[in-house]
């Protein structure tokens, strides 16, 4: 049965609390920001690719090339910037460890031994003035902040949102690190096979000098055919050469992504790429944010924002903690273990911001603007998002388009090359018009070579742009805060 008398007391307690948090006032919201319409996150309806389909999480498999794959994994592996990415998620996890502690209760033990003298002309009189004593104590100490307004659950969801926000950052390293190694090693290889092309141009170009020399001898044709034809191949030198350093640059670039030594390279082999499938998704939307590690981090950092902004709105309420200590103080530790030396002590703190010169205005203003800036940054990712990816499909259309209108321009040199082959058979030709006819098709053969190292890094390009096979997963941890206008 409740004791009546001892409710009215509380009862006078709760009310006041009451009236004093009725009296503090959290200022209005005054700007309404809102998150990103994912319905009309969309690209043209215009740009279709054969595939409908997001990348795969080893999307670079689809290349069929297994030292691609090895490098990969390498980079993946060895690569320090992973390491500093990996070390930002422990931080974060260990930031929010720490918040999660200061939460709920608390219990100590404190134990002191002392030996005093006590001053002869202090306030104590003799005998206790002029004497030496002995003081030994020991306490149990516990408090209980109690979270009325969620000040600390606040904290705690900004902590954990900055925490999802760094592993979704540790993804998009990881994303784009495979990228980076993917690009670089197929503008490799293709920067080797169009120097192997120059090289054939060169031998042909060789052939065309030395037939202008024999001409000449017979004073068939004049010195500026043979000067022109030496030009020729003296451009075309220049160009062989300007493809080694290009090559030469990429290599140790790709050596620095997968952190090689200098070694790691030497047994890599030519091979010509295969261009993958062409895909994109009919339809981006939500999907999208699902995709992009960026997007998730952006919106992570929205809701511990949040959290924030939530703890700075409960700091206008009271403060309430509660404490409690059972101990044990006397002056020889004989008498120490004795009932008479036992001190409780039962208490409460209310702390409640009265007057503060503004401090608690300026601190929610604060937090407020930093929460519609990152949202305003979101918002401006998701924007920036749609847009590469419609971009970069865009641009593989038109490549494709290209490449269709450069076979047929491909197949008609090499038709010519065959009929001007057939003529010198015959007798109707010269060699002269042979190695021509041969040139041009190396001519159309190289840039059949540069369409396919434009689709080759557009298709990586793509993939980036679509998150690179990240798909986010449900975070672990305790729930953050959310808002309407985030999602």
């Amino acid at each position: 049965m409740l004791n009546v008398r001892h409710m009215k007391p509380i009862s006078a307690a709760a009310a006041a609390l009451a009236l004093l948090s009725g009296c503090l006032s959290v200022p209005p919201e005054t700007n309404q920001a809102r998150g990103p319409d994912f319905a009309r996150a969309q690209h043209a309806a215009g740009i279709a690719l054969p595939a409908d389909a997001w990348p795969a999480e080893q999307w670079w498999l689809a290349y069929r090339d297994p030292q691609l794959d090895a490098l990969v994994a390498r980079a993946l592996r060895d690569n320090p910037s992973l390491a500093v990415a990996g070390a930002r998620v422990a931080g974060a996890r260990a930031a929010f460890g720490a918040e999660v502690a200061n939460e709920g209760g608390r219990l100590d033990l404190a134990t002191g031994l002392n030996r005093q003298r006590y001053s002869s002309n202090g306030f104590f009189p003799a005998p206790i003035g002029g004497s030496w004593y002995n003081d030994a104590s020991v306490a149990l100490r516990a408090s209980y902040d109690v979270d009325w307004w969620g000040k600390h659950r606040a904290l705690i969801a900004a902590a954990l949102g900055e925490t999802n926000a760094a592993a979704a950052e540790s993804a998009q390293a990881r994303q784009l690190l495979a990228a980076a190694v993917v690009q670089s090693y197929l503008r490799l290889q293709m920067l080797w096979a169009r120097q192997d092309n120059t090289n054939a141009l060169i031998a042909v170009q060789r052939d065309l000098v030395s037939d202008r020399k024999a001409r000449m001898a017979h004073g068939l044709v004049g010195a500026d055919a043979l000067q022109s034809a030496e030009q020729d191949l003296a451009a075309l030198r220049e160009q062989a050469a300007r493809h080694d350093t290009d090559a030469a640059r990429e290599r140790e670039g790709l050596r620095a992504l997968i952190g090689g030594d200098p070694a790691a390279l030497d047994d890599l082999a030519h091979r010509l790429p295969a261009p993958a499938v062409d895909a994109v998704p009919r339809a981006l939307g939500m999907e999208l944010l699902a995709r992009r590690p960026d997007l998730q981090a952006a919106r992570w950092r929205v809701e511990a924002q949040l959290g924030r902004v939530a703890a700075s709105e409960a700091a206008f309420r009271p403060d309430i903690n509660l404490a409690a200590a059972l101990g044990l103080d006397a002056t020889s530790l004989g008498k120490l273990l004795r009932y008479p030396s036992r001190t409780p002590l039962v208490g409460a703190t209310l702390d409640l911001p009265l007057f503060d010169s503004g401090r608690l205005n300026a601190q929610l203003g604060v937090a407020r603007s930093s929460r519609d800036e990152l949202l305003a940054e979101y918002n401006e990712a998701v924007l920036n998002a749609v847009r590469d990816v419609a971009r970069e499909a865009a641009t593989l259309q038109g490549i494709a388009r290209e490449t269709d209108a450069h076979a047929a321009t491909f197949d008609a040199s090499r038709k010519l090359a065959a009929n001007a082959e057939a003529r010198m058979q015959r007798g109707l030709a010269d060699r002269a018009a042979v190695l021509q006819a041969r040139q041009a098709v190396l001519r159309q053969r190289d840039v059949g070579l540069q369409l396919t190292d434009a689709r080759l890094q557009t298709q990586v390009a793509l993939v980036r742009t679509l998150g690179g096979g990240y798909h986010a997963q449900a975070p672990a941890g305790r729930p953050a805060l959310t808002q309407s206008n985030t999602k």
